[in-house]
């Protein structure tokens, strides 16, 4: 199965490299380059693409801005995978609270980007683990005193709490419901009421929260 994928970056050189890299797979498909966030929203709409690469800072609609956007569009909309820089926190609590199912840095090597689109298009999510310490002392300083992840997480049946770990993983619905032995509406089930106990929006959020709590270890992708 081919991934189709619109790359979006303000940098030709970026794009370049990008490019040199991801049309050496064979089940890669670049359908459109962008240069920011509004060619970027377009070329969703002209091309349907199972994910979007696209960076952060961009003149005009940056890559933020965009993700927010195309997360508003409900659930035709594809998934995005930011790239981002180490250097500003405020980028990357922005990620998540954009919607973006996956981030990494601009410094990953190629077969971890390789990696990360093809779990990013099957619908799971996947965070940088350099990063995630730095998301986790920002959500904890958000966060009110009242406000106990243990206790948002005690609130996950037994198998929720399964579903939830190998979303961490970086499984998508399918994947799961194959490892579980149970029908893939069965996941989606318990998906819902993850987000729902843990009161966050998408995947990035309740794996952020996971990493929280200790649940799973940033970096423990099994892909």
């Amino acid at each position: 199965m081919t991934v189709r994928l619109v790359i979006a970056d303000d940098q030709a050189l970026v794009r370049a490299g990008l490019r040199l890299i991801l049309r050496s797979e064979d089940d890669l498909e670049i359908v459109a380059e962008c240069a920011d966030g509004d060619q970027a929203i377009a070329a969703v709409a002209a091309h349907r693409p199972d994910v979007v690469l696209m960076d952060v800072r961009m003149p005009g609609t940056d890559g933020l801005a965009a993700t927010k956007r195309l997360r508003d569009l409900g659930d035709g909309a594809p998934p995005v995978l930011l790239l981002t820089t180490f250097d500003d926190d405020e980028v990357l609590w922005g990620a998540v609270e954009a919607g973006a199912a996956s981030f990494l840095l601009k410094d990953t090597p190629a077969e971890q980007l390789v990696a990360a689109l093809r779990i990013t298009a099957a619908g799971g999510s996947w965070l940088d683990p350099r990063v995630t310490p730095r998301l986790l002392s920002r959500l904890r300083d958000a966060r009110g005193p009242n406000e106990s992840v243990s206790a948002r997480l005690d609130a996950l049946t037994d198998r929720e709490t399964e579903v939830l770990a190998l979303m961490a993983d970086g499984a998508n619905n399918t994947e799961i419901a194959e490892r579980l032995h149970v029908g893939e509406r069965t996941v989606k089930s318990h998906v819902t009421a993850i987000f729902m106990k843990l009161a966050v929006r998408d995947r990035a959020g309740a794996i952020v929260l996971a990493f929280d709590a200790g649940l799973v270890r940033p970096g423990q992708h099994g892909h």
